[in-house]
């Protein structure tokens, strides 16, 4: 089965790091996701730019974002295939984070050729 492990912090955490400690960060990701292709459970994983930049289609038209009104913001996202949700937890603790940031962890139903 699929887990998305959707990675949420905030942004001013992140903003006040210094460009070396951000790349410090990105180093520790590129080495999960190593380790993700490495154990063939990565489908798929990106990180999102700021939620200042996003956008949202309502029925009453496009609004820019931020939309929530929280100190954490939808950092970036992994898609992983596990044999059970177990397995997707163990993966979503080893995922990079600074202190105080969370991993949520989701089954992406099959929904067949629907």
């Amino acid at each position: 089965m699929k887990y998305a492990l959707l990675i949420y912090g905030a942004e001013s955490q992140w903003n006040a790091l210094s460009e070396a400690e951000q790349m410090a960060i990105f180093e520790k990701h590129g080495a999960y996701t190593e380790a993700l292709m490495s154990s063939g459970v990565l489908v798929a994983g990106e990180p999102l730019d700021v939620a200042a930049t996003a956008k949202r289609v309502t029925d009453d038209g496009v609004q820019d974002g931020p939309y929530a009104d929280t100190k954490e913001q939808l950092g970036g996202f992994y898609v992983i295939e596990a044999d059970s949700i177990d397995t997707a937890l163990d993966w979503a603790g080893k995922c990079p984070r600074l202190p105080g940031d969370q991993i949520e962890v989701r089954p992406v139903p099959d929904y067949g050729d629907a």
